[in-house]
């Protein structure tokens, strides 16, 4: 396979996830500003989303204040940034218009009918609930796509870069999530284990659609520490860093069998997931939940590097 095509079908799976992550956490916010200020006190949940998503300095460079209307309009529709729900739609038909023949018929009828829709939308819905309605076909279009090349590509190079490109940025997109809420979304004076700590932490949960998944797992109250077991160690937990990684490993050494060859992504991945099998929850915040994440972050970008420099130069 041509590396520009390998490239396209990469960042093709990684835009598409990216705005996925980026309807589920605005559906979020919306979800708990709904809430009365007694449920989640005096937080600005809209800057926590801003630093969710990773792009708070491109934000404050644009926006004096984070507000519904500006986070909506900067992260769903602005031109300005890169990562908002309407450029990653518009950049994952691009890519995808690169490699059709690379793509199966269902997988192009899906992303090219999420970028035709996506022009009904024009610069925005015009309430709260429109909003909504268009986040939740947000998130329908993503699962379509993602839906229709796993039950549809073969199970060859090209599904296996997909692939590389869709769990590299959900492990990232998972770990923010949880570090904008260990920093960001408890105010200092709240303590943890409390009712607005209990309405976040749910809030987390529902964002990566596993709300109902730790009820089965843990069967009792959320807590913090579980809820990051769930979404860190857990294999079984689709979303998962452990999860992400095991996939990721999987996935590059089928790419390695069929080109012959190992190399720094697959020695890479396997050390991080190595590290995730023999972590403990209770190790990992008796060093720092922060700063675990903020390692896995840096170790996660590397992966990103090593996978570009390895195969998609």
């Amino acid at each position: 396979m041509l590396s520009r095509t390998a490239d396209n079908l990469y960042w093709l799976a990684r835009y598409v996830e990216r705005a996925e992550y980026l309807a589920r956490i605005l559906d979020t916010t919306l979800r708990l500003t709904a809430l009365p200020l007694a449920y989640v006190g005096s937080s600005n949940e809209w800057e926590s989303a801003v630093a969710t998503a990773g792009c708070a300095n491109a934000f404050f460079a644009a926006y004096p204040e984070a507000n519904e209307e500006t986070v909506t309009e900067f992260l769903a529709f602005s031109a300005a940034n890169p990562s908002s729900i309407r450029n990653c739609i518009e950049t994952a038909r691009i890519n995808a218009r690169s490699v059709r023949t690379a793509l199966t018929i269902e997988m192009w009828d899906s992303i090219n009918s999420a970028w035709l829709e996506l022009r009904k939308w024009g610069n925005g819905p015009p309430s709260r609930e429109e909003f909504a309605r268009f986040l939740r076909w947000v998130m329908g279009a993503s699962l379509n796509f993602d839906g229709s090349a796993y039950r549809t590509m073969l199970r060859n190079d090209a599904y296996w870069f997909s692939r590389l490109g869709l769990y590299i940025e959900r492990a990232d997109n998972t770990a923010r999530i949880l570090d904008v809420k260990y920093h960001l979304l408890l105010p200092a004076q709240e303590r943890v284990g409390g009712p607005l700590d209990y309405f976040q932490w749910s809030s987390i949960l529902r964002s990566v659609s596993a709300l109902t998944a730790y009820h089965w797992v843990y069967r009792e109250n959320v807590k913090p520490w579980l809820v990051a077991d769930l979404l860190i160690l857990k294999d079984e937990m689709p979303r998962s860093l452990a999860n992400c990684y095991d996939n990721l490993v999987q996935n590059l050494d089928r790419i390695a069998k069929a080109y012959g060859r190992q190399g720094p992504a697959q020695r890479h991945a396997r050390a991080v997931r190595a590290r995730l099998e023999n972590s403990t929850i209770d190790e990992i915040f008796q060093n720092g939940l922060h700063e675990f994440i903020d390692g896995f972050v840096e170790d996660n970008n590397r992966l990103g590097t090593a996978v570009t420099q390895q195969y998609l130069l």
